[in-house]
């Protein structure tokens, strides 16, 4: 069996003294597993996390592990790993696509808006507003879109001031008054898509992933 698409190689682990696991966020097939041979060890064309390029995934079985070829064209990283302030927000944004995508499902939108935000991260003025619109992105991919456009209560479009962490819909502050203690403030932070990211890993059993954690000082 063989797989080809372009991707983004999110994830790299020694397997042993010469090669490395990998994981691919890839435009066709989301997120791929598979062994780099000689990763590890490589002088010239090393693999890089943060890489883009085309990748040939191949195996014998659907289900085995598979072997990459891997060509990468360009680092997306490069500008972000000598910026300590910017590195943070790659690393929850590579942590939270391997523990929440499953494997070998598509996710076309959100592969181009990781694209699209490991590009903008560098010349940002405000990179924490880059990376919130990434993962509010992600959110709507895992089924938790939210509306800010009108209150879920009465529909109103005024003094939208609070969120239902149930429904993800914006609240008026007169609806909103019986359930206070209940609701997000707005507007969305950070804070408030780690609330949401928390309930979902609660749900499907898995933990926060430490580097999005590392955020809650941002």
């Amino acid at each position: 069996m063989k797989l080809e698409s372009v991707g983004i190689l999110i994830s790299l682990r020694p397997f042993d003294e010469k090669n490395a696991i990998a994981q691919i966020f890839s435009r066709d097939f989301g997120i791929m597993s598979g062994m780099m041979r000689g990763a590890v060890v490589a002088r010239t064309n090393k693999p890089l996390v943060g890489q883009f390029g085309s990748v040939s995934w191949n195996a014998r079985l659907d289900d085995a592990l598979g072997v990459f070829h891997w060509d990468a064209e360009k680092n997306l990283a490069a500008p972000i790993m000598i910026n300590s302030n910017l590195l943070p927000f790659m690393n929850s944004a590579f942590g939270l696509i391997t523990a929440m995508l499953p494997e070998r499902e598509p996710y076309e939108h959100l592969y181009d808006e990781t694209i699209e935000m490991l590009c903008a991260l560098p010349g940002a003025t405000a990179p924490a507003d880059e990376y919130l619109k990434w993962e509010i992105n992600l959110l709507r991919e895992l089924g938790y879109a939210l509306d800010l456009t009108h209150c879920s209560g009465c529909g109103k479009n005024e003094n939208l001031n609070y969120l239902s962490p149930k429904t993800g819909r914006a609240v008026c502050d007169e609806c909103a008054a019986p359930y206070i203690n209940k609701l997000y403030k707005l507007p969305v932070t950070l804070n408030t898509t780690l609330r949401f990211l928390e309930n979902i890993c609660t749900t499907v059993g898995t933990p926060v992933p430490q580097f999005r954690l590392m955020l809650k000082n941002f």
